[in-house]
């Protein structure tokens, strides 16, 4: 009878160590959730300010130069709102959702191809990115594979 009053009371420790576990996850989420907000408030800000300028401050044809810049910035904040978004998700369902994680990785490596400078990288770089994203959409298609099945 000892043995079991003594299993319940460890369970008991146990399962209030978890919850506090849960509590500090929670807390975390949240602060990086505000976080997350910031700064893509302040991408947001550097985005409208680098428009601002680069319309009406460059010189008539070198706007086209600076398109890949901005598309760069686009992408910055769409990856933001990504991991957001993973932020989130992880607060409504204590789960890590895969599929959002691997999107987001597809996001990230589509904005490094789209503001590669061909000039200034490697073979094997462009190898590289080419392997990762054949990983990745490998990967996202398995995910989503198994997503349908359930």
């Amino acid at each position: 009878m000892r043995k079991l009053f003594k299993q319940v009371r460890e369970t008991s420790k146990d399962e209030k160590f978890m919850h506090l576990i849960e509590n500090i996850e929670v807390l975390v989420s949240k602060v990086l959730s505000l976080f997350m907000v910031l700064v893509i408030l302040t991408a947001i800000g550097d985005l409208g300010f680098f428009l601002f300028k680069e319309l009406f401050t460059a010189p008539y044809g070198k706007f086209n130069t600076t398109l890949y810049k901005i598309f760069g910035l686009f992408l910055n904040i769409l990856i933001a709102l990504e991991i957001l978004e993973n932020i989130t998700g992880y607060l409504k369902k204590h789960v890590l959702q895969v599929e959002l994680v691997i999107v987001t990785s597809l996001i990230a490596v589509a904005r490094k191809i789209i503001i590669l400078d061909l000039e200034k990288v490697s073979g094997i770089d462009i190898i590289g990115l080419g392997v990762a994203i054949l990983a990745l959409s490998v990967s996202y298609w398995i995910i989503r594979r198994t997503n349908a099945r359930h």
